[in-house]
């Protein structure tokens, strides 16, 4: 197991019962080298409650032991969120990579390299949970109550906390207050970022990343909510390291020789910008996953490609230490399925992660590709058939409507009759209804 010196003295001293929702069935094995005291007197006098933060918490926890497993889609939008709640999925991933290129407070299409403003991810939480509190409103007002819980968690992507500890610890507060259920946090340089499918990643030392942990979950306890908190490690293909200060991590940097048989010796192969060459690889995200272990809910190793056998060791290394770990994995679309994989073993694949204890599994660009392929595929049949094109759209859209499917009526599913009652309610008069007398009313 991997302890910082300066943790331990301490990691006995945290008591778990002496506050409402650090569970104690649940958190029991988590190290915390701060004490209650600590967190109190960093809490303020009010009590400030993040209801959809702290509920999403509880559902998903209850949702990781309840079920083999839990998917989510990544979206980048509040209605493709709706639209996967309404599909019965049960959480909702939200990437920073399709933040970068698609929603971020910058305004600018990036690629997943952190350039992006730090407030984008927690705004894209916050508009999410806005168009679930929308779309609960409407089904109570319409007497549907409970029909579809809109409340799906939240995992939200912290990146590598835009900087150093103090940095990481802000921003998971930001992602509380807008009500994320789950972070995750990745083992790179913030300044280097890359996505986990680039090549040139730079790795921060075990400790640091120990830190950033640390960070996020005193975030939590100190907004007292039981937050989910997912270590990822890209040591598995990250080959740098920013700095060589942590001995934990002496074993992979690897050395060259300098000079000549008299005078030469062994130095630590660096590049030009000062990095440290490390041996990427198995060995390295393992023990990159076990220093991890301690201070977080689960554990996600970023991968190359879709390969159970990969997983599978990492895994298995890992619950030796730790024997009821729960781990993340990222179903990318970086990867090429069909030249990896088989039809059957396509098929089989979240089942036989769920057999690893492998409980929240995604795929991160959901939301890119499908926006992407479904405009682009409609722009070429309206250029080619006119309405035609639309029309067949819209065709898909009626035959959907018996399976949940209710975007065909756009103006009821954004509010509008929502509103209507609450115009209706404050002036005693319906002579204004935006439904009433509408083609949506007439022809839908």
């Amino acid at each position: 197991m991997y302890l910082a010196e300066s943790q331990v003295a301490k990691d006995n001293e945290f008591s778990l019962n002496e506050t409402k929702y650090w569970m104690r069935d649940r958190q029991k094995s988590i190290q915390r080298p701060y004490t209650t005291q600590d967190v109190k007197k960093l809490s303020g006098s009010i009590n400030i409650e993040y209801t959809l933060a702290l509920n999403g918490a509880e559902k998903l926890w209850k949702k990781f032991h309840e079920k083999k497993y839990v998917s989510a889609l990544g979206a980048l939008t509040g209605n493709q969120a709706m639209q996967q709640a309404k599909a019965g999925l049960e959480a909702v991933y939200l990437s920073g990579w399709q933040v970068a290129g698609d929603a971020n407070d910058s305004l600018e299409m990036y690629p997943d390299q952190s350039l992006y403003s730090v407030g984008s991810v927690p705004t894209v939480v916050k508009r999410i949970n806005n168009t679930f509190i929308r779309a609960d409103q409407i089904q109570t007002m319409e007497d549907r109550q409970g029909e579809i819980d809109y409340f799906l968690p939240i995992v939200a992507d912290a990146e590598s906390g835009f900087g150093g500890v103090l940095n990481t610890h802000e921003l998971v507060k930001h992602l509380i207050e807008a009500g994320a259920a789950g972070i995750h946090l990745e083992d790179q340089l913030s300044s280097a970022k890359k996505c986990g499918h680039m090549g040139g990643k730079v790795l921060v030392s075990t400790s640091e990343m120990v830190n950033k942990l640390i960070a996020s979950r005193l975030a939590a306890d100190i907004m007292n909510v039981p937050t989910i908190i997912i270590a990822r490690t890209d040591a598995l293909s990250g080959g740098l390291l920013n700095s060589d200060s942590d001995v934990y991590d002496s074993e992979f940097i690897i050395d060259k020789e300098w000079g000549g048989s008299m005078v030469g010796g062994k130095k630590s192969d660096r590049t030009e910008e000062g990095f440290f060459k490390v041996k990427a690889g198995m060995e390295q995200a393992v023990s990159r996953g076990l220093a991890y272990a301690p201070y977080c809910d689960l554990i996600w190793m970023e991968t190359g490609v879709p390969d159970i056998g990969e997983i599978t060791e990492f895994v298995r290394e890992i619950q030796v230490e730790y024997p009821d770990k729960m781990f993340a994995y990222n179903c990318s679309p970086s990867f090429n399925w069909k030249a990896k994989l088989n039809d059957k073993e396509i098929r089989s694949f979240k089942d036989e992660l769920g057999e690893l204890n492998v409980k929240f599994q995604f795929i991160t660009l959901a939301g890119f590709h499908s926006l992407n392929y479904s405009m682009f595929e409609l722009s070429e049949k309206y250029r080619d058939n006119g309405m035609t094109g639309f029309v067949e759209l819209q065709e898909k859209e009626f035959a959907a409507q018996s399976r949940g499917f209710t975007a065909v009526k756009h103006q009821r599913e954004v509010g509008a009759s929502y509103f209507d009652q609450v115009g209706q309610i404050c002036t005693g008069s319906s002579g204004l209804s935006s439904i009433k007398g509408s083609t949506e009313e007439g022809q839908f």
